[in-house]
């Protein structure tokens, strides 16, 4: 507990990041050394750490704001790992500046876990968010955790998929672990804590500000053996976490879209650079050497579910539906059939949950849950 706090108490500095941490860590024995130090002697053997921080290293008021931390924290059910105990991931501990201390709330085993990034846009369309929660399943019912960043779009599809197969599930937050951001995900948040578990490297109460979140993202990668992304614009926090993927040695993977879609340029363009394409788990799974091998799953897809008795008719209309919404004139017109007879069809299909309707008149393809 001593070591604990004193970690603790030195992340609390004002103003002292984990560049700053490192520069310490190099000349002293440990935290509780640099606590210790003569702020002098700090200054003289530690050159280009900033006046501010070193001012602010003062043993008695930093431990006093680290017990209050634990206290906190304990009251919370959040548990503190620092970098050196046994608990903290090794993959994310071999990643250029990896965390100081990471707040986990729930079950921090799974952070020793397999686990696999599943990343994307936070405007994602009705079929990326389907794919990510479908993938999302089939990685968790082969036993591996799917991380994620508890955002909305394809973040909170793919936790959402782990948990429906029963399976764990990691959200990395850009905050701190009393603060609930997205406030969408409230209920997401309470159910990740319960059956898997929240984690950030931020003291409690810090604030969801802009900057955090690329920091986060290197998280979630250096957490991951590999990341996919399934949904992204040209310019996404989801390509960051890529280009952190591959600076940290991890497979990237990406899921193909519309090429007319501005959702699917980013992952296109991680297409071009070479990241693998996604067409099943196993594009994923056979990257890696798993105990017992890996099994023949279907595509992941959005064909009619094996259990719904489809007339000619019902069929014959299906096979016009896409993924993507189109209008009901759209759908008429390449059917061929009459307004009113696509209508009757539409909304037989709807009602055995093969279609969805949308605003504006439009229609797509549901994606059954993967078998």
């Amino acid at each position: 507990m001593n070591k604990l706090l004193d970690w603790l108490a030195l992340s609390l500095t004002p103003g002292l990041g984990i560049r700053s941490w490192n520069k310490l860590l190099a000349v002293f024995d440990g935290p509780r050394q640099v606590l210790e130090a003569d702020q002098n002697r700090i200054k003289k053997l530690v050159p280009g750490l900033r006046a501010n921080i070193i001012a602010g290293i003062n043993k008695e008021e930093l431990r006093a704001a680290a017990e209050k931390e634990l206290e906190r924290a304990a009251g919370l059910g959040i548990e503190i790992i620092t970098r050196e105990q046994d608990a903290y991931p090794e993959l994310l501990r071999n990643i250029d500046d990896p965390p100081i201390l990471l707040y986990v709330k729930g079950n921090a085993a799974l952070l020793q876990s397999g686990c696999i990034g599943v990343v994307g846009a936070r405007a994602a369309s009705v079929y990326g968010q389907r794919i990510a929660e479908d993938l999302s399943k089939r990685l968790c019912q082969r036993g591996l955790t799917v991380v994620s960043g508890l955002a909305l779009g394809i973040d909170t599809a793919a936790h959402k998929g782990a948990l429906q197969a029963s399976g764990a599930t990691l959200a990395v937050l850009g905050c701190g672990l009393d603060v609930v951001y997205p406030r969408q995900n409230g209920s997401l948040y309470e159910e990740i804590a319960c059956r898997g578990a929240l984690v950030s490297e931020y003291r409690l109460g810090a604030l969801p500000e802009a900057f955090r979140f690329p920091a986060r993202n290197r998280i979630i990668s250096g957490l991951s053996l590999g990341v996919v992304v399934v949904e992204a614009a040209r310019k996404s926090g989801s390509l960051i976490t890529a280009d952190f993927a591959l600076e940290q040695g991890r497979e990237v993977f990406a899921v193909p879209g519309r090429i007319d879609s501005c959702k699917s340029e980013g992952t296109h363009r991680l297409l071009q650079a070479g990241a693998k394409l996604v067409h099943t788990v196993e594009d994923i799974l056979e990257e890696f050497s798993f105990p017992g091998g890996i099994h023949h799953a279907s595509p992941l897809s959005c064909q009619p579910d094996c259990h719904a008795v489809l007339t000619e008719e019902e069929k014959g209309l299906f096979a016009y539906l896409d993924v993507y919404p189109q209008s009901i004139d759209e759908i008429t017109r390449q059917s061929g059939m009459t307004v009113q007879k696509v209508s009757e069809l539409l909304l037989m299909l709807e009602l055995k949950g093969l279609v969805e309707s949308l605003p504006g008149n439009q229609y797509q393809k549901r994606c059954p849950a993967a078998v």
